[in-house]
C-alpha cells in the first residue's frame, strides 16, 4: 500500500504543485501584508508613504477576494482539476488498500450484500422523499430556499434590487404596472409615504433600476433622493428575458416587437398614473384635508431623473400627452446624456447603424431581439465577468477593447457586466425594432417616432405618411429641463446632447445646460458627489415656497367670498 502511495505522489506531484502556486503566492503575499508594521501606517516617512499606500491597497484588494465568495470561471476550472486529482488519488489509494488486505475486502462485501436486503424499504421510502421534492409546482412551500442554493453552490451574484435596498436598511415595496398593450412591469419603489415630493427614475438601454442603486448608500442617485425627502420610485421598462405579459404563452416574436414609440407612450405613461394613484391615495388617507389646502387632484410634485434612452422615452412621453391633451403629472425633468439625436456619432456606430437598416428586412423574422437566451450562457457571461475583475490584466484588456468599440468612451463597461441584474435568471435585452429606431434616428439626424417602413404602414399608425418629428413640438414642453452632458461621453456626445438644449431654448422652453467630465455609464454606475449635488439642487427647486401656499390660500378665500355673496 505504501509503495503504490508514494509512486502516485511523485507523479502527481508536478501537477498539484503547479495549481497550488497561486495559492501559495496568494497566502504568501496575505500573510506579509497582515504582518505589516503598524508603525509604517500610523507614522510613515515622506519616503515610504507611497510604498505604505501600495501595501495598504493590496491589502484591501485581498481582504476583499477573501470576503467575496464568487467565483469566475478560471477559478471553477482551477477547484475542478484540483478535486479530480484529488478524487482520483483517492480511488488509487483505496483500491491499493483492498489489493494489500483481502480480508477487508471480502468483509465490506459481505457487508454490503448483507445491507441491501435489509435496507429496501428504507432506500424506497428515501426515494420517494426525494422524488416528492424534487420538482418545482405550486404546491412546493420553499422554492427560493432551492433557487438560493443553486445559485450559491454556482456560486453567481443574482441579487435584485429589492435585494441591494433591504441589505442598506431603507425600506422596499415592489408594484406591479399592466400597460394597455399587456406587458407585466415592475415599478421599485423607497417609500416615503407622507412625503408630498416624489421622483421618479428611469433607466437607459440594456439596464434596469439596479443602475441606480449600484453606487450604495453614499453614490447612488435613489438613496441620495430619499436622505433629502423623496419618496422614490425606480421604473423598469419592458424587455426582460422572463417576458413578463399577461398573456402567458405569448411567443419570443411576439413579445419583443415594439420600438422606442412603446418605452414613451406606453411603459412610462403606466408607470407615471400608477405612482399618481398610489400618492393621491396615500395623502388623501393621511391628510384628509390636503386636496382643499393644494386645490388640486395631485397634491404631490413629481420630478423625474432619466439617463440615456430614458431620457428619449421621456420627452416621447410629456409631447404626446400634451398632443392628446392628458396630463403628464411631471413638475421637472433632468435629462442625463438623454438619447433621441444621433447625428454625430463615431465611426463605429455609424456601420452598425447602415448594416442594420441594410438587413433589417431579412433578419427582423427570425432575431426578434438581441439577448442571451438560455440561462447556462447568461451565467458563463456572470462568471466571465467575474473573471474580469479577478484578473486585473485581462480586465484591463478587455475594458480597453470595449471602449475602442465604442469610440473611445473610458466608462466602466467591465464593472457593469458584473453588476446583478446581468444574472443567470434575467437579463436586460434589446428588441431589433429599438435598434432599428436608433438607426433610423441617426440615418434621418431627427428624433422621431418609429418609421414603419411604408406610407400606408405609417399612415395606419400616426395618421400622416411620415412619423411624427418630436423636434418641432419641442415648445409643447411647459416644465424646466435640466440637460447634463458628458465631456468624455463617445456613445452620445455632448454636441448631441447640446442639440435638445438648443431646441428646447429656441422653441421657449425653461431649459438649463451643464456639462460634466464624465462618460457615458459614468451617471450611474460610478459615484460622483458633484453630480449628484448637482441633481439634488434642480430637485429641490421644485418645492414649493410658504408664499406661493399663501397666495393660493388668499386666492381660494377670495373665490369662497365671491361664491357666498
Amino acid at each position: 500500500m505504501h509503495w503504490i502511495q508514494y509512486i502516485m505522489i511523485w507523479i502527481l506531484f508536478p501537477i498539484k504543485f503547479l495549481l497550488g502556486i497561486p495559492i501559495r503566492l496568494f497566502r504568501l503575499v496575505y500573510s506579509r501584508v497582515s504582518k505589516t508594521p503598524a508603525a509604517v501606517t500610523v507614522n510613515p516617512r515622506p519616503s515610504s508613504l507611497r510604498s505604505a499606500k501600495r501595501v495598504q491597497s493590496l491589502k484591501d484588494h485581498i481582504i476583499h477576494r477573501t470576503t467575496d465568495r464568487r467565483r469566475g470561471v478560471v477559478e471553477d476550472l482551477h477547484l475542478a482539476i484540483e478535486i479530480c486529482i484529488e478524487a482520483v488519488f483517492d480511488v488509487f489509494h483505496k483500491a491499493a488498500h483492498l489489493l494489500l488486505s483481502p480480508s477487508e475486502a471480502f468483509g465490506m462485501l459481505f457487508s454490503l450484500f448483507s445491507s441491501r436486503r435489509s435496507g429496501v424499504k428504507e432506500d424506497e421510502d428515501a426515494v420517494v422523499a426525494s422524488v416528492s421534492t424534487s420538482t418545482l409546482g405550486e404546491t412546493d412551500p420553499k422554492p427560493t430556499e432551492r433557487n438560493t442554493s443553486f445559485n450559491q453552490s454556482l456560486n453567481t451574484d443574482a441579487r435584485t434590487c429589492q435585494d441591494v435596498i433591504t441589505e442598506l436598511g431603507y425600506p422596499y415595496e415592489a408594484i406591479h404596472v399592466i400597460t394597455a398593450d399587456g406587458y407585466v412591469l415592475l415599478l421599485e419603489r423607497i417609500p416615503r409615504r407622507d412625503a408630498r415630493k416624489a421622483v421618479y427614475l428611469q433607466h437607459g438601454i440594456l439596464d434596469s433600476s439596479m443602475g441606480w442603486v449600484s453606487n450604495g448608500v453614499v453614490g447612488s442617485p435613489a438613496f441620495a433622493a430619499y436622505d433629502q425627502g423623496f419618496d422614490v420610485f425606480l421604473g423598469n421598462f419592458r424587455g426582460l428575458v422572463s417576458r413578463e405579459h399577461v398573456n402567458k404563452n405569448i411567443s419570443s416574436h411576439q413579445y419583443w416587437q415594439y420600438s422606442i414609440n412603446e418605452h414613451g407612450m406606453e411603459d412610462i405613461p403606466a408607470m407615471i398614473e400608477k405612482i399618481h394613484q398610489v400618492k393621491t391615495a396615500e395623502l388623501r388617507l393621511s391628510k384628509p384635508d390636503i386636496e382643499e389646502e393644494t386645490n388640486d387632484d395631485q397634491p404631490y410634485k413629481l420630478c423625474a431623473i432619466c439617463h440615456s434612452l430614458g431620457g428619449a422615452g421621456m420627452i416621447m412621453y410629456v409631447i404626446t400627452r400634451r398632443i392628446e391633451g392628458k396630463p403628464h403629472r411631471l413638475s421637472r425633468l433632468v435629462l442625463l446624456s438623454p438619447a433621441g439625436f444621433h447625428s454625430d456619432s463615431n465611426l463605429g456606430f455609424s456601420v452598425v447603424e447602415r448594416l442594420l437598416l441594410l438587413v433589417a428586412p431579412i433578419l427582423s423574422p427570425f432575431v426578434p431581439a438581441f439577448y442571451i437566451p438560455t440561462r447556462f450562457f447568461r451565467m458563463l457571461l456572470n462568471k466571465l465577468a467575474r473573471d474580469l475583475h479577478n484578473l486585473p490584466a485581462v480586465g484591463g484588456l478587455v475594458q480597453t477593447l470595449m471602449s475602442y468599440v465604442v469610440g473611445g468612451d473610458s466608462s466602466n463597461w467591465v464593472g457593469v457586466l458584473g453588476l446583478p441584474h446581468y444574472n443567470m435568471y434575467d437579463m436586460p435585452g434589446v428588441a431589433f425594432r429599438v435598434a432599428i429606431h436608433l438607426a433610423q434616428m441617426k440615418r434621418t439626424g431627427k428624433f422621431r417616432l418609429f418609421d414603419y417602413g411604408s406610407a400606408s404602414a405609417n399612415m395606419k399608425a400616426y395618421g400622416s405618411p411620415e412619423p411624427l418629428d418630436l423636434g418641432e413640438y419641442y415648445g409643447l414642453i411647459d416644465i424646466p429641463v435640466d440637460v447634463v452632458a458628458g465631456h468624455k461621453d463617445r456613445v452620445i456626445r455632448p454636441s448631441m446632447v447640446k442639440k435638445h438644449y438648443k431646441v428646447m431654448k429656441d422653441a421657449g422652453v425653461d431649459a438649463s445646460y451643464n456639462e460634466f467630465e464624465y462618460a457615458h455609464l459614468d451617471f450611474t454606475f460610478s459615484h460622483h458627489e458633484e453630480l449628484l449635488s448637482y441633481v439634488m439642487s434642480r430637485l429641490l427647486l421644485v418645492e414649493p415656497n410658504s408664499n406661493h401656499l399663501a397666495n393660493q390660500k388668499s386666492l381660494r378665500s377670495r373665490k369662497k367670498g365671491q361664491v357666498s355673496s
